[in-house]
Formats: structure tokens, sequence, C-alpha cells
């Protein structure tokens, strides 16, 4: 299987994950909040689908893309805007409005390689990466879901995916914050739900993020404070890197508050 075909498989299969957790609800559930502060369920669904509409128009009509991300402004501003602007939709809308996007933006990805760059709302990506973050963006707005409805997900073999965008991202989180980057490389080496171990970066690097990989994949996309996970760092590097790890495109997130004293 090539890496598209593979890539494309999973981000289905983290699809119907999403789903499973959406189907059962009541229309008053999806007025529940999630820990993302001022959003419900339903905002986490109608975000995920407007931008599969969005990633739909940056892969046929980048041009277009880029024309319409010259116009929207502050980012966290026109983001929750759209939020608000999607909930004089209906429950059954909103599934409706996200089952269709995400199966348009799986048919256009399919006519990718993996290769091909894609404009976004950060740097331009790789085909593959950017199918990698449209599946790292439905695991962690599921994991808002599920958190605001108390259920507990077991972790897949699909956060290999989040754990390689989170880590490649290294650079970027000090980037979005106008840091620099330090020049000490960093390792990371996180076990996977079978046992196996995943690593990443320079098998001689001094500093290392060493764990489980749902804690790092739950750091690198700011829905867990680090101090509430079992993630050692070794070496001042992997520690300032950690504390603003950021997986995903945007201004620089806000994060959970620690739960734990």
């Amino acid at each position: 299987m090539d890496l598209m075909a593979g890539l494309l498989d999973d981000l289905r299969a983290e699809t119907a994950s999403f789903e499973t957790l959406l189907r059962p609800l009541r229309d008053d559930d999806w007025e529940r909040p999630t820990p993302a502060e001022g959003w419900a369920i339903r905002d986490q669904v109608s975000h995920l689908a407007w931008f599969d509409d969005a990633a739909v128009r940056a892969v046929t009509d980048p041009d277009g893309h880029r024309a319409a991300l010259a116009t929207l402004g502050s980012a966290g501003d026109w983001v929750d805007r759209l939020v608000r602007e999607a909930r004089v939709r209906t429950p059954a809308g909103l599934l409706a409005w996200f089952r269709t996007a995400r199966a348009r933006s799986i048919e256009v990805f399919a006519t990718l390689d993996a290769r091909d760059r894609v404009p976004w709302y950060g740097p331009d990506m790789s085909a593959a990466s950017f199918v990698t973050a449209r599946l790292m963006e439905t695991w962690a707005h599921g994991q808002d879901v599920a958190d605001a409805l108390g259920v507990t997900r077991p972790p897949t073999a699909r956060l290999r995916h989040v754990a390689s965008i989170g880590f490649r991202a290294r650079p970027y989180s000090f980037a979005v914050r106008g840091l620099p980057l330090p020049a000490e490389p960093v390792r990371a080496e996180l076990t996977m739900p079978d046992g196996t171990t995943w690593t990443a970066g320079p098998g001689d690097a001094e500093s290392v993020v060493r764990g489980p990989v749902l804690d790092f994949c739950l750091a690198v996309t700011q829905r867990v404070h680090l101090s509430d996970t079992a993630l050692e760092m070794t070496g001042r590097p992997a520690r300032e890197w950690m504390e603003i790890a950021q997986a995903f495109a945007g201004p620089p997130g806000r994060g959970r508050a620690p739960v734990s004293g």
C-alpha cells in the first residue's frame, strides 16, 4: 500500500471513531461544553466540517484559498466567528454537513501524490502532511468531545501520525511565538499502545522526550497540561519545546490548565 492510500485509510478510521461519539447523542447533548473555552460539542463538529470544506478548496483552487485567507484577519477572531455562525444549524444538519464535507475531502485527497504541495493556514504542506494534519485535527477535536461526554477512548496505532506531525512541528512551535529554535537536536522515544517504541530525531541526541505516545499526542495538541502527563524530558531543549509544543497551525494556543496539584 502506498503512503497516501495508507494515510487515507487511517483518516477514514479516525473519522469513523469520531462519528461513534456523535451518533448516540440527543439534541441537547450537542450543547454540552467541551474543554475548549466557549465551545460546545456542536462547535467542535462545525469547526471540522468548515475546515474540510476549506481543505477541498485549498486542493482544487489554491489561488482562491490564498485570496480568501488574506481577507480573514486575526485567526482567533475568525475561527470563533465561524463557529458562532454555524450555531443556527440543527444537530442533524451539523452531522450531515460533517459527513458530506469529510467524504468530499477524502475524495479530493485521493487524487494527490504524497509530495504535492497544498497551501493552508500556516506554511504550505506536502499532501501527505496535509492529510496527516486532518487526521490529527479529527483526533484532537474528538478528544474534546470525549472529554465533554466523560468517556475514554482507547489509544490506537493511528497516534503515530499525530506524534509525527507534532514532532515535525517543533520549529513551528517556536516560530509562532517569535522565539529562536534551540540549536540542540531533540529525540522522541514513545511507547505505542502495543508496547513497541516509536522514535523520531537523532539517535545520539542528548535531549530526549520519553513516555506514552498518548500523553505526547495530548501535549502537542494542547489537550492536556504537561504536568498532567507521564512524559519525561531529559535536557533543557526537550523541556523548553514541550512547554510550548503546538502541532496545529494558527496563533499560539492557550493550552489547558493543570488538573493535578
